[in-house]
């Protein structure tokens, strides 16, 4: 099979490309390179393409024969998204609606797709399924329903059978060395951790200490990189079985605080790690936490990273010997 990763380059991307490789699969990258990067996808054919640019979408296609495509390419910043909501819809609604139409213009009828916990909102259970009622709380979670609807409603119009993946926090860093998480400017905690711990700035901000959590600190369930490229390659089996438009949530089921997390992350370093309470950020949710039952059941999908502290430990080992 011929997988096209769309935003292959990026951080989750380029796990994903590194497994298909692995499997056996033929696999060819599509990206802008907006915050990919180059190096991370070496030996294959990289596109830079931006999937709201039709034109070069379909020369990409023309002359290629895709079985799937996995769709990696969204802007994913909460806070960003409240800031710039025309940006997000533009990239994450628009360039995926231009990507379906060019893979229905072409015979692509498979589409494994990036989607977020975020559009659940504000948790109604402590463990979220996904008969959650779907309430997204900023344009980032939104931006993903908007996709998962377009989704639902094009098995009917054409066909196209699909999985979605709602990712809750997704970390660490393949132990095989050479990729991991690196992002101009950083918003994600745990990489931002890690940079305080090598003495790259002052510290870290935690967006607000006041929430109705045990510490007052935002709980969420963090899942490892690898584990999640793994669902998605059960989610592409699952679809040569399974027609039609399906979710899944993909989490371990644990939260944990960001205060519990900043002190997993000095366990694991060695090194004390600063922060600083700021104001909470608009969209946040208090906590997220997964129940990927269905995950289990009907993928097979069995997360080998139950821990925060090893999920933490394979991020600080890139970050300590990172290739770019």
């Amino acid at each position: 099979m011929n997988i096209l990763v769309c935003g292959g380059a990026g951080y989750i991307g380029c796990h994903m490309v590194r497994l298909l490789r692995a499997r056996g699969y033929a696999v060819t990258v599509l990206d802008n390179l907006s915050t990919g990067h180059r190096q991370a996808v070496a030996g294959c054919e990289l596109l830079q393409v931006d999937v709201r640019d039709t034109q070069a979408l379909a020369q990409a296609f023309a002359g290629r024969r895709f079985d799937a495509v996995m769709h990696f390419c969204g802007k994913i910043s909460v806070g960003e998204s409240v800031e710039q909501p025309y940006e997000y819809y533009a990239n994450n609604v628009t360039g995926t609606l231009n990507l379906l139409q060019t893979m229905r213009a072409h015979g692509v009828g498979r589409l494994v797709f990036s989607s977020t916990a975020a559009v659940y909102g504000q948790p109604q259970q402590d463990r979220i399924t996904e008969d959650h009622p779907q309430a997204p709380i900023n344009p980032y979670g939104v931006s993903k329903w908007l996709v998962e609807r377009m989704l639902q409603d094009a098995v009917t119009a054409y066909g196209l059978d699909s999985v979605s993946l709602r990712y809750f926090n997704v970390a660490g860093a393949s132990p095989l060395g050479g990729i991991g998480e690196s992002h101009e400017p950083e918003t994600h905690l745990i990489p931002n951790l890690l940079k305080a711990a090598r003495g790259g700035d002052d510290g870290v901000q935690v967006y607000g200490d006041d929430y109705a959590t045990p510490d007052g600190t935002c709980i969420r369930d963090y899942i490892h990189v690898d584990d999640l490229a793994e669902a998605h390659l059960l989610a592409l089996d699952y679809l040569g079985r399974n027609p039609g438009a399906h979710a899944f949530n993909l989490g371990n089921g644990n939260g944990f605080s960001v205060l519990q997390v900043i002190e997993a992350a000095r366990q694991v370093t060695g090194r004390p790690i600063p922060y600083r309470v700021a104001p909470r950020r608009a969209g946040d949710s208090p906590m997220l936490v997964a129940d990927s039952g269905k995950a289990r059941r009907e993928l097979g999908w069995q997360p080998r990273y139950t821990d925060i502290g090893a999920i933490i430990e394979t991020a600080w080992r890139w970050h300590c010997n990172q290739a770019f």
